[in-house]
């Protein structure tokens, strides 16, 4: 894959090639497909191989395509589109399936589970299904989790509840003991829901079943309420997440509104992305400013945050602040990352982020203390609180969908592969291309011209 200074944020102008978005294969597909038995022949709209999705169907890519006299469709960076398949790999009668969930919670991790054991189960008569417990904790025998078994009749209301029932971890095992262990118990397709670090894990656990020439699919299901999984137009549970902010951030203005000079201030989720922080501030319609990781924050000066608030109080005498986790890092001093000392980090390898809603807070309240302005700050920080709930009715469909598809391609012999769904279409994902950047919020894109005509804010701090 090809990366030039000038791409998108969100890889629509990457130039990639076929091969790019190929996906790994465990071997021919001999078998009929049970699936017909289930939806009877008139119900199954098979996929073939040659069903795809273009990665780029503007006209513009198009036009400079046939400019070029390009006649072979196959010539053009496509993704496979996802359902099932005429032909399986894998017999269902002896085959059996692993899942497994990985790194924080998000909002439809059970319905996925519970979607994967349904379609396993009535779609291809699948009868041997196990979840592993506590993340990829679970596949390390040594370590002592028993894995659970899973039926219909088990996962039935899961999705009522958010979490995860199987439970989770951070944090990387060794791929020698976990693949160790899903050949010694007969493992033909590990199901992985999981954000990046788990699609990392994953790709590792798929290179050491291809050293040992094994016939082990893994299929993940990219989860995370970030959003910033690339080449998929959005995650599961990311609207239940940013429904859930909605509330908060109306909470936050009632605080404000109810002192004077008030401000409120609600830090969500967004490592490297704002995505959540944007959507739940356009959803609410009651943010004044919005800070996120892909632009720059400046405190002082004309067009700096101190100075937004002050017109915005000048204006209505309250102020709703809406600011991503991973905003403004670089402001705050860090003493463990100080010269020749490495900073903190999780299990995950993640550098610990600071605190930016304690940080603003107190910066706010410091500036107009000087200015000898009294002000009150409530600071709310919901990110476990909105995380945790069942996914919504939205995002309870999509994870159905999601689930269903991963089983399809699974039961077909394919592996080292994500579902996801680009433009419209759910598709196979190489978890290499997945795994190779991170999705974040174009800062001269739609989606922040649209935070910026919402709120009023300037489109750059300075």
């Amino acid at each position: 894959m090809v990366m030039t200074p000038a791409d998108h944020q969100e890889g629509q102008n990457a130039r990639l090639m076929p091969q790019d978005l190929a996906i790994d294969t465990l071997g021919r597909c001999l078998l009929p497909s049970p699936v017909t038995r289930h939806l009877g022949q008139r119900g199954v709209k098979f996929v073939g191989e040659a069903d795809k999705v273009l990665f780029d169907d503007s006209i513009s890519s198009l036009s400079l395509s046939l400019g070029q006299t390009i006649t072979d469709p196959s010539s053009l960076p496509a993704f496979e589109l996802a359902g099932p398949r005429d032909k399986i790999f894998f017999d269902p009668r002896t085959l059996r399936c692993g899942i497994v969930t990985c790194g924080g919670l998000a909002p439809g991790l059970n319905n996925v589970i519970r979607g994967i054991v349904l379609e396993l189960w009535a779609g291809y008569g699948v009868r041997q299904i196990v979840g592993y417990r506590f993340g990829y904790e679970g596949l390390i025998a040594r370590l002592g989790h028993q894995p659970m078994v899973l039926t219909p009749e088990s996962v039935a209301s899961i999705h009522h509840e958010g979490g995860t029932v199987l439970g989770t971890s951070r944090g990387a095992q060794d791929a020698g003991e976990m693949v160790d262990n899903l050949e010694a118990n007969g493992i033909g397709i590990l199901f992985v829901l999981g954000g990046d670090g788990s699609m990392n894990g994953a790709l590792s656990l798929s290179a050491e079943i291809a050293r040992r020439g094994l016939r082990i699919g893994i299929i993940g299901v990219p989860k995370t309420i970030d959003n910033d999984v690339p080449f998929i137009d959005r995650s599961f549970g990311f609207v239940s997440a940013y429904s859930a902010a909605v509330d908060v951030i109306h909470s936050a203005r009632i605080e404000a509104l109810a002192a004077r000079n008030g401000i409120g201030m609600v830090k969500l989720m967004g490592r490297h992305a704002g995505f959540l922080a944007c959507q739940a501030a356009l959803a609410s319609t009651e943010a004044d400013l919005v800070l996120i990781p892909e632009v720059p924050v400046v405190l002082e000066g004309n067009n700096g945050v101190f100075a937004c608030i002050e017109r915005v109080l000048a204006r209505k005498g309250h102020v709703v602040i809406v600011v991503a986790e991973g905003a403004a890092q670089n402001l705050i001093v860090d003493p463990d990352a100080a010269p020749g000392r490495v900073g903190s980090r999780d299990k995950s390898g993640n550098a610990k982020l600071k605190d930016i809603g304690v940080f603003l807070r107190d910066q706010i309240l410091a500036h107009f203390e000087t200015e000898g302005r009294e002000t009150t700050v409530k600071y709310i920080d919901p990110s476990y609180t909105i995380r945790s709930i069942p996914a919504c009715p939205s995002d309870s469909v999509y994870c159905w969908d999601m689930a269903r598809n991963a089983v399809h391609a699974g039961l077909a012999g394919n592996t080292a592969m994500l579902i996801g769904r680009w433009h419209g279409h759910f598709v196979h994902v190489p978890m290499a291309l997945a795994s190779s950047k991170t999705r974040t919020v174009d800062p001269d894109g739609d989606l922040w011209m649209s935070v910026i005509e919402s709120t009023g804010q300037p489109r750059e701090f300075a």
